[in-house]
């Protein structure tokens, strides 16, 4: 199960567009996408940068004013649709692999 603690990385054949605010990424090796509204592509702007969905978690809650529950909530909702699509891979905090 994911939880606040969970480390992400994005898969080499994974591609991204942002374009007004908004983004699309694009699993190269399935052919699917998915679409970001403004606030998804923040959040996938802190994943990429960080790498860990508490730094996500922190800046969010630092930029927006939101209830922090529906916020965890939220992130790891969209994070497991990211995993679902095969955009993000997650790996549980307690795994010594390197990436």
């Amino acid at each position: 199960m994911t939880d606040i603690g969970t480390r992400v990385s994005i898969p080499s054949d994974v591609l991204f567009h942002e374009l007004d605010g908004e983004a699309v990424l694009l699993n190269l090796q399935t052919g699917k996408y998915f679409g970001l509204d403004p606030t998804g592509t923040r959040i996938w702007h802190f994943l990429v940068e960080s790498g860990s969905l508490g730094m996500a978690y922190k800046g969010m809650l630092d930029e927006y004013e939101v209830d922090a529950e529906r916020l965890r909530a939220d992130l790891l909702a969209l994070v497991d649709q990211l995993a679902a699509h095969g955009l993000i891979q997650l790996e549980s905090p307690s795994s010594d692999h390197e990436s």
